[in-house]
């Protein structure tokens, strides 16, 4: 049974939900679908949490709501969010079962495809703090993270458009703008580093492999739980 912690935002919490039961679907046919135990949070909640840098209020939500789910019988828990990663430490310390790191799933794509330095794409906090960057590295892999103006637009596009399941041709292009000059800065890869992203952005946007993180969880969790 996976556990998991969802709701932030929903829009792309509704895409862990449906790979996974479509990976199931398609792996064992029928009328298979994945077990999971889904605790849908309210983002506004969390919203203003991140905002107002109350990080600790943050991570005891994700802590409790975590446990909760190894409680209801999770044997293993995901967090359907690449930015409250930030709290991964959190969760880890608050549950016995597993936690699947969506960073690591990450790295171990840009590692089998012999990658070494990519360019980061995702919120703010994604992009600007060191937790994401650091897990990275921690696999040998360096990320590079687009200039001011255009971590800010980036961000813009994520919390203005994304999270409300707002797609635009006009924000598509400014992020394929986006990726073109961290191509050019060196980038070999593009990581889609928050989970909303993948609605906008696809391989065909980028001259370079992307690592689709919510995609790439997925398969990971269904991996890690027998499926």
């Amino acid at each position: 049974m996976i556990g998991v912690l969802g709701g932030m935002s929903w829009e792309s919490s509704l895409e862990w939900y449906r790979m996974a039961n479509e990976k199931v679907r398609d792996e064992l046919g029928g009328f298979h679908s994945a077990p999971i135990l889904l605790d849908s949070l309210d983002f506004a909640e969390i919203e203003a949490m991140q905002t107002s840098g109350d990080w600790d209020a943050a991570g005891a939500a994700l802590a409790a709501h975590a446990k909760g789910l190894e409680t209801a019988g999770a044997g293993l828990v995901v967090l359907c969010t690449n930015t409250m990663h930030l709290l991964a430490d959190r969760i880890t310390d608050a549950i016995s079962v597993p936690f699947l790191h969506i960073a690591d799933t990450t790295a171990e794509a840009i590692t089998a495809a012999d990658l070494r330095t990519v360019g980061l794409l995702g919120t703010a906090f994604t992009m600007e703090q060191a937790f994401y960057r650091d897990r990275l590295a921690s696999h040998d892999i360096s990320a590079l993270i687009p200039d001011a103006d255009d971590r800010a637009t980036v961000h813009r596009i994520i919390y203005d458009e994304l999270v409300h399941g707002i797609v635009t041709e006009q924000s598509r292009q400014k992020y394929r703008d986006v990726i073109a000059r961290l191509v050019e800065a060196g980038a070999e890869g593009i990581i889609l580093g928050c989970t909303e992203i993948e609605l906008l952005i696809t391989q065909k946007d980028a001259p370079v492999p992307v690592f689709p993180t919510t995609a790439l969880h997925v398969v990971a969790a269904l991996k890690a739980a027998g499926l």
